[in-house]
């Protein structure tokens, strides 16, 4: 599985709308915040590898 490169565009409580940044086109994708780092922010950049969100 490939990395793949997000931007955090935007915090809704419980939530995080992300933008894929090879693909900035595409649908924001809505992911728990439960399942990202607690240190994000909007305009966060994030890696996801092996089902893992990382700060980068």
């Amino acid at each position: 599985m490939e990395a793949i490169e997000y931007m955090v565009e935007d915090i809704d409580g419980d939530y995080a709308h992300l933008r894929r940044i090879d693909q900035a086109e595409e649908d924001l994708k809505l992911v728990a915040r439960a399942l990202l780092p607690s240190a994000i922010m909007m305009g966060s950049r994030l890696k996801y590898e092996l089902f893992e969100y990382s700060i980068i």
